[in-house]
């Protein structure tokens, strides 16, 4: 079992329960799925960019990735339908935690001119979304062997029925989120 959820088991949860006011321990949220997704724009005229950034998003995930298609042609863009345009991971249990943990403690760090993550990022169903945009700042990938970074999109899905108690949850895996400063 991940540290991540070891904690959250025996920890976290309890913690959540008594800050959030919930009577019963299965109304305490928890993480559904974390989606990573690349989207490779410049894939149309060259298919190696596309392989490299699925070969990429594999080793940051731990888990294979999978091509994303467009769904329609648009053809002031030269794009075809089905034509490869990016890449994408679902990650689920223990997998997830591990990358929510490499994510926090040693990918976050590594972003340069970080202040921390906006709260404004919530969708209003408890659902996180962040962008990175180097994909390098995670330790898996040889920084040598890159030869064009690009972007990342995550999205955390949680369980909570609102943003402030999904921001709780993630304050709680000690997301960084940026404080705001009253004038």
């Amino acid at each position: 079992m991940s540290r991540l959820l070891e904690e959250y088991n025996n920890q976290i949860k309890q913690n959540l329960k008594t800050k959030l006011g919930l009577k019963n321990l299965f109304e305490v949220p928890k993480l559904k799925k974390i989606i990573l997704n690349m989207g490779i724009g410049e894939g149309k005229d060259d298919s190696k960019l596309i392989d490299k950034a699925l070969e990429d998003l594999t080793l940051i995930a731990g888990q294979k990735a999978v091509k994303t298609k467009s769904k329609k042609a648009i053809s002031g863009f030269k794009i075809r339908e089905g034509m490869p345009l990016g890449v994408k991971v679902t990650l689920r249990n223990k997998i997830m935690y591990e990358f929510l943990d490499r994510l926090v403690n040693i990918a976050m760090p590594r972003i340069r001119d970080f202040r921390g993550l906006n709260e404004k990022s919530f969708d209003g169903n408890g659902n996180f979304s962040m962008g990175i945009k180097e994909h390098v700042i995670f330790p898996e990938i040889n920084f040598d062997k890159v030869d064009k970074t690009t972007g990342l999109d995550i999205i955390i899905c949680t369980t909570a029925k609102n943003n402030n108690d999904a921001k709780e949850l993630l304050m709680s895996f000690n997301m960084p989120f940026r404080v705001s400063q009253a004038n």
